[in-house]
């Protein structure tokens, strides 16, 4: 009686996605393609340009604030349809987006941020197409990328988040 009781129960998927079921091996393809492909879209728009990235910090060309703008607009525009049209995950899941609620450690958090793209011309995204494209000095930024984020999850508790 207990299952039955479950299945009539819908399934949410809180945002992020909490997938219930770990996808193995061959399943994980998909999200290679994806990948290549967005890492692909990376390159040909220019984004991951150490110089146009410069360009943007410098406020001397609107390139990447026309990418960044218009993916900000995708993204309320995506959220907007999932919360009106009640949309499901493939696997029928109830999308759950949770309030936000904003906290001083954000600014730091944005400011160390920003500084290190400044300096490196990376963030998380490109650093991957930036390696896919030859330029294997950025895997020191991804070696620091992943120190920073161990650091700030092994010491949150104590920051001002």
């Amino acid at each position: 009686m207990k299952v039955l009781e479950k299945n009539l129960q819908a399934e949410v998927c809180d945002a992020p996605n909490s997938q219930k079921d770990i996808e193995k091996g061959v399943a994980l393809i998909k999200y290679i393609i994806v990948g290549i492909l967005f890492g692909i879209v990376f390159v040909k728009a220019e984004i991951i340009s150490w110089f146009r990235i410069q360009e943007m910090f410098r406020l001397q060309s609107f390139h990447m604030y026309g990418v960044i703008g218009s993916a900000i607009i995708t993204g309320i525009i995506s959220i907007q349809i999932i919360k009106r049209f009640g949309i499901k995950t493939i696997s029928g899941e109830t999308v759950n987006i949770p309030k936000k609620e904003f906290r001083k450690g954000q600014i730091i958090g944005g400011f160390i941020f920003g500084l290190g793209w400044a300096i490196t011309g990376a963030c998380p995204g490109p650093l991957f197409a930036q390696i896919g494209s030859g330029f294997l000095v950025v895997f020191v930024t991804l070696l620091f990328a992943i120190a920073g984020t161990w650091v700030y999850g092994k010491f949150s508790d104590r920051l001002p988040n």
